[in-house]
Order: structure tokens, then sequence, then C-alpha cells
């Protein structure tokens, strides 16, 4: 989360360019929106005891877990001729580039709004958006795999009749891309599979190249004076 924040500074200064990002967790983490309270929704025990991180986001939405998925970010000038000015339109777009992504994998799949991905009738992608500094940050996840009871041991549900029923509404509404396609799949797969998608939508060439030594000194700040702290993820 430092990261995809220190992005977003240095690209509203103009030093560096529009960009894309595909990253994953490690440990596990539960990700949580800028409005939520850790306390409230988080079984901060259960985190504990599992080795599960915890962080808030800067942009909104609800808890997510994240394990066996693949997340990326776009971080992009608000004035970037190929964002929409208006932000339905500019999630519309850009998670037609995961979309398009996903077709590499030979997956079919639509745009939910606001901010959801569904493949088959269930979802496979979860998306939210911020902007600050006339910059643009989405970032989202793509399911690569999904582990619902581990999701719901970690997150506040009232009580077991609830939870048992929210377990098998969430199995019934969500997949993972290794339901529909019925095997094993690789993050680097997954991540080729969605360079080709951004490429493809907004008509350019991705470069690979490593963060700027402004990004890295940013994102440690960040980490050291933001999102490590109780204060920050705690703030709600």
């Amino acid at each position: 989360m430092a990261i995809d924040r220190a992005i977003l500074v240095t690209n509203s200064k103009g030093r560096v360019p529009p960009t894309v990002r595909f990253y994953g967790w490690l440990p596990a983490a539960i990700s949580i929106g800028y409005f939520q309270s850790l306390v409230d929704e988080v079984n901060l025990d259960a985190c504990e005891k599992l080795g599960i991180d915890y962080v808030r986001r800067i942009t909104g939405g609800g808890a997510v877990f994240h394990k066996d998925e693949l997340t990326y970010s776009i971080v992009v000038s608000q004035s970037h001729p190929e964002i929409p000015k208006n932000i339905l339109k500019s999630y519309t777009r850009i998670c037609g580039a995961v979309m398009k992504g996903l077709q590499q994998l030979g997956i079919q799949s639509s745009y939910v709004p606001i901010n959801d991905i569904i493949s088959d009738g269930r979802k496979i992608s979860g998306n939210a958006q911020t902007r600050k500094m006339g910059t643009v940050l989405q970032h989202g996840t793509v399911l690569i795999n999904v582990d619902v009871e581990l999701m719901f041991s970690l997150l506040k549900v009232p009580n077991e009749k609830i939870k048992d029923k929210l377990i098998q509404d969430v199995k019934q509404r969500v997949t993972s891309l290794k339901n529909i396609v019925g095997r094993e799949i690789s993050f680097e797969e997954v991540s080729t599979a969605l360079k080709k998608g951004f490429e493809e939508e907004f008509h350019i060439e991705l470069i690979e190249e490593a963060l700027s030594r402004e990004e890295m000194k940013l994102a440690k700040s960040y980490e050291k004076e933001c999102f490590g702290t109780d204060e920050w993820n705690y703030r709600r």
C-alpha cells in the first residue's frame, strides 16, 4: 500500500510515467477500506494466531482477504487522454484492461458497476479507486484461488448461523481462475496475461522498470509513518 501511494505522489509531480504494477501479498493479509473500522471488521486475534497481516487502504470499499491472487494497480494523471473524467467510465475502462487480460487466459468476463468483474455470473475481481493530487490510483484483485472458510475465520461476523449462511452465499457468488480453467495457474501466467490486457486496452507497450529511488524512499517513509502504524490502521 505504501508503494502504491508513493507511485501516486511521484507521478503527480511528473517525475515518473503512468505506471501499472502487478504484485502479491506475503504474508497473506486483510486490507480494509479507508472508511472502515479495523476492530469492527477484522478478527485480530485470529490474524495474530495465523500470521496474517492487516492494513488500511487509501481507497474505499470493504475488507478484502489477499492470499492466492494477483493484485494490480494503475497510477495515471486524471488529465491523461485515455482516462475518462467520469469516475464510473474510468472504472469501466480500467476494468476493461483486466477483462482483456482474462481473455488471454481463455476466460470471458463482464464488468458490473461500480467495481466488480464477474465470470459466469460469479465475482472474480474487485476494484477500488481514489483520486488525489490530480492523479488516479485504481487497484484491484484477480482471484487465482479462494479459501472462503479461511477468509471468514478472519473477518468478524455477528454469529455462527449468519457466518455459515455467508460462507455458502460467498461460495455461490465468488469464483477463481483455478475454478474456471480447472487447473493450477501461476502468478507469472496471470501477470503476463494482464500485461497484454492493459497494452491492448490502452494501446501502449508496457516497459518493465524498477521503482525509482524517490519512489522507494517515499514508500519506506509511508510504511514507517503511516501504513505500518496503529494510528493509521486503527484510526476508525
